[in-house]
């Protein structure tokens, strides 16, 4: 996390779709932030809401109008998951870089044509998979490549919270893409396949548990591997002190509780320009287990704008996109795939590439 990135003389016009709780939080900071980035055009209905708070942003009410019109060389895609196919596509035949919110999008063959006009358009298009910078989550990757814990034989990823009511909103209700296998499911099987790889199978439990509930609410996934198996678990019962990771070797465990810090400072209008904005205190530090002995962890230092700092990279220097749509693409077949695991009520393989492929939930 200590890399030293180059300054380039020309910013990033970026242009950003919707402007929600995922463009003001988890975007327009580090845009904004960050000087190789400049917040060029914003697409939403709230107008009032984009002048007072970026009164030097050309606003859209249309997205498309803003992807066939705006100057912008980025554009970032924050509206609800069923749209991203179609936008994504408009913004890359208008000769831009793409970044979606996650999920990707919601059919296997969707992202393989965004991928195809992509390399036949020399675009980056990228799925902001941000967790990957949990400073919990570089912790536990930490750990695994030095060998602390031993040989891992059980890993368990959380990702709970305590939402016991469905509320109006289409993260919840959406027909196609809405529900948190969806929402939260992208994160927690990111983070699986970056430690592990791709598993040989796949067991998913997926339920609306709650009253009036019309998409997935909780889901229980376990990838299964030659030597261990990833246990990956959302709920929105948990009102108590929540686990985050819980890592089992042949040497010892470790475990450490509550969520990153980062989504709840960036929501208080904390300006991530400090590299040690995003630290953990160590009263949220995790703890080793071995045998006869428990050691406190020091939690590595995570920060999102890496991502973009990354991206800002890729897009002036020809480099790899932080995240890869190819990458982000095979999480959205293990969901698929955990679909069909709950719908058969068995174990599937993922082995079978073909099959895998052309999985989807239409």
């Amino acid at each position: 996390m200590n890399k030293q990135y180059p300054a380039f003389t020309r910013p990033i016009k970026t242009a950003v779709v919707g402007y929600g709780f995922s463009a003001k939080t988890f975007h327009a900071p580090f845009l904004n932030a960050l000087q190789n980035f400049t917040l060029s055009a914003i697409s939403s209905r709230q107008v009032e809401t984009v002048k007072r708070d970026c009164p030097e942003v050309t606003h859209f009410l249309s997205a498309k109008e803003m992807l066939c019109e705006s100057e912008a060389e980025l554009v970032i895609i924050t509206a609800p998951n069923d749209v991203h196919f179609s936008l994504a596509k408009l913004a890359l035949e208008n000769n831009k870089h793409v970044v979606l919110e996650k999920p990707f999008v919601t059919k296997t063959e969707e992202g393989e044509v965004l991928i195809a006009l992509a390399k036949e358009k020399n675009l980056i298009l990228s799925v902001y998979q941000n967790r990957r910078w949990d400073g919990d989550f570089l912790t536990v990757d930490k750990l695994i490549k030095e060998n602390r814990l031993g040989k891992i034989k059980v890993f368990e990823s959380h990702f709970d919270r305590f939402r016991p009511k469905v509320q109006s909103r289409w993260r919840e209700t959406a027909a196609v893409g809405g529900g948190i296998l969806f929402d939260l499911g992208p994160h927690l099987i990111d983070q699986a396949l970056q430690l592990f790889g791709l598993p040989e199978a796949i067991t998913a439990t997926c339920r609306a548990m709650r009253e009036n509930s019309e998409n997935t609410d909780f889901f229980h996934l376990t990838l299964h591997y030659p030597d261990k198996v990833a246990l990956l678990q959302a709920n929105l019962f948990c009102s108590g002190p929540n686990i985050r990771f819980r890592v089992q070797g042949d040497e010892g465990s470790y475990e450490k509780m509550g969520l990153d810090p980062q989504e709840s400072r960036l929501k208080t209008g904390l300006v991530p320009n400090q590299a040690s904005w995003a630290d953990e205190t160590e009263e949220e530090y995790g703890f080793i287990y071995e045998a006869d002995k428990s050691q406190l962890v020091k939690t590595e230092r995570g920060g999102y704008q890496v991502y973009y700092q990354e991206l800002a990279e890729a897009i002036r220097n020809g480099g790899p996109a932080p995240v890869t749509a190819e990458q982000s693409l095979q999480c959205i077949k293990l969901i698929l795939l955990a679909i069909e695991s709950n719908d058969k009520g068995k174990t599937l393989k993922v082995s079978d590439k073909a099959h895998l492929e052309r999985r989807t939930i239409a």
